[in-house]
């Protein structure tokens, strides 16, 4: 029997996989894919995890991360404002930060099981039995759901969510363009917006998010970008101007941002399988790490035996609600303003005029720095 059981190998599985396994846990986690591969994201890191993912061993300067303190946006028509990031950030591709925290959680004792995926866990009398596609079972004291946006676990899980509509789509392209390394934009256009900042080896991610109606209007995804995204100049001289490095670009369906429970059936969620922040906020990636914190701390003293299991899923739910609640109501709220033709451009004319009020937004979207200890 293991002590944790983790499914999905994003960021928070595998941050919680290796705080874990440092702590001396068995833990084995189970991936579908194998690692390096591309994600759908935004790439942006916001610096509040900075020294807990240095805590861990990951070397961002040896990753060549790009540091990121100022912020561009713009409505639909190409008008747009410039900000200082009052906490700032950096910019990695998920590609090789997963991949740096792979190895080093295989180097800590993770058991990894890759190309797999968990088709059902149950929960009886202390002990999790968790099925696999391949009809292998393994048992453990706990179990973390990492998998992230929406998943067919989800509907196994019967999760409340997964009955509301689902109507965005996600696009991600890498490419390289004259473009400062220290600047993250947020680009709108009808239905939809985009950002864009630097990651490793010179390269940025260009990631949006959009309706599938506009996917449907146009039947493909270069007529959409063309007929959609090109109505704002700045992303039409992104597309005219950049080397897009993709053949094709990474694509996520059925994005969903209605509310999500912290515990399904006694399963701990971690990032985006307990609520995921819009890409408006461009702060997904901390966190998924900062939960991943909260998460395995917590695990740790239920399997040290300091608290029960009642009480470990009391002050996870209260700590998740406490650090994030907000945090992803406040993206949503903001998220109407944008995508809207005149609301976007009456956002981008009221924050340019009082620029605090843009500050005192981002800061709300940011969470205070991950402890190291």
């Amino acid at each position: 029997m293991q002590d944790v059981i983790i499914a999905g190998g994003g960021l928070a599985g595998l941050v919680s996989a290796l705080e874990l396994a440092q702590a001396g846990r068995r833990v084995t986690l189970i991936e579908r894919k194998a690692y390096p591969f591309h994600r759908v994201c935004g790439e942006y890191v916001s610096n509040e995890v900075k020294p807990y993912l240095q805590s861990l061993g990951v070397d961002l300067r040896a990753l060549g991360a790009a540091s990121i303190d100022q912020f561009w946006l713009s409505a639909p028509s190409g008008r747009s404002l410039r900000t200082p990031l009052d906490l700032g950030g950096f910019g990695v591709s998920r590609y090789t930060l997963d991949y740096e925290l792979f190895k080093l959680a295989e180097e800590a004792g993770v058991h990894f099981m890759l190309g797999k995926t968990v088709d059902d866990i149950v929960f009886t009398e202390e002990t999790f039995i968790v099925t696999l596609n391949d009809g292998q079972t393994l048992t453990s004291r706990l179990v973390i759901g990492a998998f992230g946006k929406r998943s067919k676990l989800d509907k196994t899980l019967n999760r409340a969510f997964m009955s509301q509509p689902s109507p965005y789509i996600g696009v991600k392209y890498h490419i390289r363009t004259d473009f400062p390394t220290d600047l993250i934009a947020l680009h709108n256009f009808p239905d939809g917006y985009c950002g864009m900042s630097a990651i490793e080896d010179a390269k940025y991610c260009l990631c949006y998010l959009t309706t599938r109606d506009n996917l449907r209007r146009f039947g493909n995804i270069p007529d959409m970008e063309t007929a959609i995204l090109h109505q704002n100049p700045h992303l039409k001289s992104v597309w005219e101007n950049a080397d897009f490095l993709y053949e094709k670009p990474e694509v996520i369906n059925e994005v969903s941002f209605a509310p999500k429970q912290a515990i399904e059936n006694h399963v701990l969620m971690a990032g985006d399988s307990a609520g995921l922040i819009t890409p408006l906020c461009g702060n997904g990636m901390a966190m998924a790490i900062h939960g991943a914190k909260l998460v395995s701390s917590l695990s740790n003293l239920f399997l040290t035996g300091q608290l029960s299991r009642p009480v470990l899923e009391k002050q996870y739910q209260l700590a998740w609600s406490q650090r994030f609640a907000r945090r992803l109501w406040v993206g949503r709220t903001v998220q109407r303003l944008f995508g809207d033709k005149w609301l976007s451009e009456a956002a981008v004319s009221v924050f340019g005029a009082f620029k605090p009020a843009l500050t005192s937004v981002m800061r709300q979207t940011h969470g205070e720095m991950v402890p190291v200890y």
